[in-house]
């Protein structure tokens, strides 16, 4: 399977719903745009949409969850700080690799103020080199040091 056609399935996968966390931003990963104009953010009022997709190590996996299953009261409290509403992480495994998908709305006004917000809290920075080292980056996040790689919204009804 392709990029092209893992990214289409994690678009498909918009349409569901399950649950779990996590988000990166700041000098070090910039899992998020910055240009908050980007083609990839679908703007409906004053929510943003997001989703994201990254691999995940196989041998880390029960890891990864484990963290997620008890997710930090200060990563969590930092996320609704910064303006971060439903946030869920979904797992998928395609053709033998596990991927990650991602689904977050964005609800303030300073999108870039509040991830470098988030960026700078120490806790979710020791957050961060938890999670970081059991995903994998696909290509083109890779290539512009990012863990998740954002995706085009491509249908959403209410």
């Amino acid at each position: 399977m392709n990029i092209h056609q893992i990214k289409q399935f994690a678009i498909i996968l918009v349409t569901c719903s399950v649950g779990l966390f996590a988000c990166k931003s700041g000098s070090k990963k910039v899992a998020l745009p910055q240009d908050t104009a980007s083609t990839k953010i679908t703007q409906q009022g004053n929510v943003q949409r997001f989703g994201m997709v990254t691999g995940l190590k196989p041998e880390k996996m029960a890891y990864y969850k484990q963290l997620h299953a008890h997710a930090w009261p200060g990563v969590l409290k930092k996320i609704k700080e910064c303006n971060i509403r439903n946030y869920s992480i979904y797992i998928q495994k395609i053709e033998g690799k596990y991927f990650l998908f991602s689904y977050f709305e964005y609800v303030g006004s300073d999108f870039k103020g509040d991830m470098a917000k988030m960026a700078a809290d120490t806790t979710t920075r020791r957050w961060w080199k938890e999670t970081d080292p059991t995903q994998i980056p696909l290509p083109e996040a890779a290539a512009h040091k990012q863990q998740w790689q954002i995706m085009d919204e491509v249908f959403h009804t209410e």
